[in-house]
């Protein structure tokens, strides 16, 4: 499949790293697309497995471009592939993700009309296997406004599938190459608190896939990544009544990790000293608003009430 080589409106940045098996599935979304004035930036992040050998059905194609970079995190891989694109407006598709066949048409049309926005998200639908590999499919909407107390407080649904200007991404330094957790969520606030408008299309363009073993799924370096990002966001935003909903968010992430503790040590036999960590439980589901009174006063069942909970199917 031949294209034109005039410039595209948009280029479509594609980390790529243990997905080899995946990308295909990413690229053929694009191909499907509606609008064709695209280029794929395909970086392999110093990938073990063979993201090259992948991209062989796609050689005849030559909007899809492929980045061999040494390994660095998800965030350094996206700056790579935004320092050679070619497109005004860049759109982030991991490797293991897919597109609507409408999303480029979409989200052009929608900064075409609007040329002041910064940047366009749009509703999603998650997909896979959960922990106990059953395939689900769920779809998420957003409501209400795209604002920056919004995004910090995580009242909106940061997702990554999003339309960036290439010159805001520019402009703000492009991703935290520090952080491997919630960059995304980063670049947004970042995008927001200088000034740059986010925009919202309610239409499910992208589908996320989870599968065990992702980063996505480790809610411990989730937590720990996402302390750090906060922590950021409270220095940003000194001075700014938005610094208080950091600070917010940041006092429930500690809790969250003294939970975690607190499920570790119950498991290694220290029930008590687990009880005493795990806070906060009023805000969880109410499965645990039950269990966690009976735990307390019954020390001895926290550990195998802890090692069924892990098997037992998570609330939806």
């Amino acid at each position: 499949m031949n294209r034109a080589s005039s410039l595209p409106q948009l280029s479509v940045i594609v980390p790529a790293y243990g997905v080899a098996h995946l990308v295909g599935e990413a690229l053929l979304s694009l191909q499907a697309q509606s609008r064709h004035d695209w280029e794929a930036i395909v970086v392999d992040d110093g990938a073990q497995d063979d993201v090259e050998g992948a991209l062989q059905q796609f050689a005849e194609d030559t909007r899809i471009r492929l980045l061999k970079t040494t390994n660095g995190g998800v965030a350094l891989a996206r700056n790579r592939g935004v320092a050679v694109a070619r497109a005004p407006w860049v759109s982030l598709l991991d490797g293991d993700d897919i597109y609507d066949p409408y999303y480029v048409e979409t989200m052009l049309a929608a900064v075409e009309r609007e040329p002041t926005i910064g940047f366009l998200t749009s509703d999603a639908t998650y997909f896979g296997a959960d922990r106990q590999d059953e395939l689900f499919s769920r779809y998420h909407s957003q409501s209400g406004p795209l604002s920056l107390s919004r995004v910090v407080r995580r009242e909106f649904n940061v997702f990554v599938g999003c339309t960036i200007r290439r010159d805001a991404i520019d402009a703000i330094g492009g991703f935290d190459p520090r952080l491997r957790t919630v960059e995304d969520l980063d670049l947004w606030v970042r995008l927001l608190a200088a000034g740059y408008r986010g925009a919202y299309v309610p239409r499910p363009l992208v589908r996320y896939r989870r599968r065990p073993g992702s980063l996505s799924s480790d809610a411990r370096s989730m937590v720990a990544g996402t302390q750090i990002a906060y922590e950021k966001f409270s220095a940003l935003l000194e001075g700014r009544p938005e610094q208080n909903d950091a600070k917010h968010i940041l006092a429930q992430l500690d809790d969250e990790r003294a939970w975690q503790d607190g499920e570790d040590l119950i498991m290694e036999g220290d029930s008590h000293r687990g009880l005493t960590l795990m806070r906060g439980s009023e805000r969880r589901s109410l499965r645990w608003q039950i269990a966690m009174p009976v735990m307390r006063f019954f020390p001895i069942l926290a550990r195998p009430m802890l090692r069924a909970r892990r098997w037992l199917p998570k609330p939806r």
